[in-house]
């Protein structure tokens, strides 16, 4: 049990989880600013600014880099999961979304024609621009930063 709830007490688990929670944080604010209003889907939401999964990957990133060292190989294995994470968010999740947006409006146009019944609609918030993901990399780079040099007692 003692091994578990040490994953809780990773510095590294942790950059990454405050590094998520951030971006979602400032993705509900972001949405309030723009639209006046409050969405309850951007608190675990994908999609919007910043990328929680680029902060999330970088920040992880940035900890092992610092704690453990740049020239490490979980250092590198953490490069390659950052670098799949971004690539993903920013090309294959975003393909996807526009992909979502024209069969929704093509259920639209073949409900309104009497050719379908009303469909749940696809989500199509669920990739990056690659300034979306560039702000989540910054962000995760921050909070790396923190969680790699401040000592706390053990």
């Amino acid at each position: 049990m003692r091994h578990f709830l040490g994953i809780f007490f990773s510095r590294y688990i942790l950059a990454a989880i405050v590094a998520w929670a951030v971006a979602q944080l400032l993705k509900v604010i972001l949405t309030l600013c723009m639209t006046k209003r409050f969405d309850s889907s951007r608190v675990f939401g994908s999609g919007g600014m910043p990328s929680s999964h680029s902060s999330m990957s970088v920040a992880l990133l940035t900890t092992i880099g610092l704690r453990v060292g740049f020239d490490s190989a979980v250092f590198a294995v953490a490069f390659c999961f950052a670098c799949v994470v971004m690539y993903d968010a920013a090309g294959v999740r975003r393909s996807t979304g526009k992909n979502a947006a024209t069969l929704n409006q093509l259920m639209d146009l073949l409900s309104g024609q009497g050719y379908v019944s009303d469909e749940e609609r696809l989500k199509e918030l669920v990739g990056h621009t690659p300034l979306q993901v560039a702000a989540g990399a910054v962000l995760g780079i921050v909070i790396g930063y923190l969680f790699g040099t401040v000592n706390v007692a053990a």
